[in-house]
């Protein structure tokens, strides 16, 4: 396959590329959203042993993010380097996502062994499917703005798989017919939310490599030399560790566990501060898909006009003042009553704003790391594609897990109890977990600044960039004739 550096990316490669990251924003909206709410409030496992579980899956992760990422780069086969992991990892992950929803009755230790166990599998499988996906996109273009249209593409598949089952569960799977009972905290519905997605992911994956088949699958132009472990392990350490990568990567990081620490605590957030009534639940995931959509259009734009890195910059600030505001006036007691419609139509007004430029800050940072790809090739000689991408999804499962252990942390110090009424729950405790959560998320944000500033690579860095390395490949060439 011919990279592209100057033409677009035909629209159906661009659908099919997209579309397999539908599979890992179903994997995100259960991880994020659901994980700690089900294991602590409905199977009743201690919310801090939950956290130490996912701690410890993502351990285990930290070996096979880069060993997947380097393993695909130096794939050799007549079906190309990428679409052989889609195509053997894609069935396992569906068995194991239904696995994960549904324990067998264990209990204390049993039941925590269960989730790591299930956890790594979960994530070492997305590796094996996410990796090899999105390291297709720099393959595809070299273009500043194009692989900007490729990302938000691969956003707005993954929002949408999650989003679907976000309405799913919200509006199928976990909704009680009982007056004054939370589907939410109800175990039956898990079943069926577990099964819905694992048949999702599967059939994502595949129909994303059935239609760039024809585009990808074929013999690399040169076969990868044979390296021992420890070659490979030297290989992977001089990619990432290129200063630009550090800088980019360290930004994700806050990002990212900013992100999540929301997700993990949004339903918490949703039943016990803001009280949502069950038919709003069933609206927020169309408020969300909307934002989404308009973040589609819009990061183009600002990545056009500011560049990728001022365009995250800008919106970091947009996205902290909406969303936390309506706590702030909450704390301060100039909230109206939560629980009513003018509470809730007024916390989903600031919480659309600010998703739709969460969204945006994640698209073009994403589309930064296509960026770095050029960076470390005039550094190493090498396209490092996967490794690079393999550490960018590492430090996202890396900051779920930390999500999860710090909004663990945070429903334990604020007292809420296991499977509690959140009718009952004392003002107090709703005050710490709403100080907590806000504290948390202003020193990730602030971090996020920082880092982001340091990111070098402008659109004229980047377009000289790939000028420099056409021009040395026609040199070698030459001299090869």
């Amino acid at each position: 396959m011919t990279i592209s550096s100057d033409g677009r990316v035909p629209t159906r490669i661009k659908f099919f590329h997209g579309f397999g990251s539908i599979a890992y924003g179903v994997k995100e909206n259960g991880f994020s959203t659901f994980l700690l709410l089900f294991y602590n409030q409905v199977i009743g496992m201690d919310a801090r042993l939950v956290g130490a579980a996912l701690a410890i899956a993502m351990i285990v992760d930290a070996f096979a993010d880069p060993i997947i990422g380097h393993m695909s780069d130096r794939t050799y086969s007549r079906w190309g380097r990428r679409l052989p992991w889609l195509y053997l990892a894609a069935v396992p992950l569906a068995a194991s996502w239904m696995l994960l929803w549904h324990p067998p009755g264990l209990e204390g230790w049993q039941a925590f062994a269960y989730l790591v166990v299930t956890a790594i599998f979960v994530r070492t499988l997305v590796s094996a499917c996410e990796v090899p996906s999105v390291a297709i996109l720099p393959e595809l273009t070299q273009d500043y703005d194009e692989r900007t249209s490729l990302m938000r593409l691969r956003y707005l598949f993954a929002w949408a798989g999650g989003l679907l089952m976000l309405f799913l569960a919200y509006g199928v799977f976990l909704v009680s017919d009982k007056e004054g009972e939370v589907g939410q905290l109800l175990e039956e519905g898990y079943w069926t939310y577990g099964i819905t997605g694992a048949c999702l992911m599967a059939f994502t994956v595949l129909l994303s490599a059935i239609g760039q088949h024809k585009r990808l699958a074929h013999l690399p132009a040169s076969q990868p030399d044979r390296t021992t472990i420890g070659e490979a392990m030297r290989e992977i350490w001089h990619s990432v560790s290129h200063p630009t990568y550090l800088v980019l990567i360290s930004a994700v990081a806050f990002a990212a566990i900013s992100t999540q620490v929301t997700y993990v605590l949004s339903n918490y957030l949703y039943i016990f501060v803001w009280r949502f009534p069950e038919r709003w639940f069933q609206a927020y995931p169309w408020l969300l898909f909307g934002s989404v959509i308009i973040a589609f259009f819009l990061v183009a734009y600002f990545n056009k006009l500011w560049g990728k890195k001022d365009s995250a910059f800008r919106f970091i600030f947009i996205n902290a003042g909406f969303w936390i505001t309506p706590f702030l006036l909450f704390l301060a007691g100039f909230w109206p009553e939560t629980g009513t419609n003018v509470s809730t139509a007024l916390v989903f007004a600031f919480f659309f704003i600010a998703n739709c430029s969460g969204v945006i800050i994640q698209i073009s940072v994403a589309s930064m790391i296509a960026d770095v790809v050029e960076v470390t090739e005039e550094h190493t000689g090498r396209r490092s594609e996967g490794l690079l991408y393999a550490g960018n999804l590492f430090v996202n499962k890396c900051a779920t897990g930390a999500g999860i252990l710090i909004g663990g942390f945070i429903i334990s110090m604020a007292g809420l109890p296991e499977k509690a009424d959140p009718a009952t729950v004392p003002g107090p405790v709703i005050d710490t977990l709403v100080i907590a959560y806000i504290s948390t998320i202003v020193l990730l944000g602030l971090g996020t600044i920082w880092r982001i500033r340091k990111f070098p690579i402008t659109r004229a860095d980047h377009e000289e960039r790939v000028r420099r390395l056409a021009e040395g490949e026609k040199t070698v060439e030459a001299r090869a004739g």
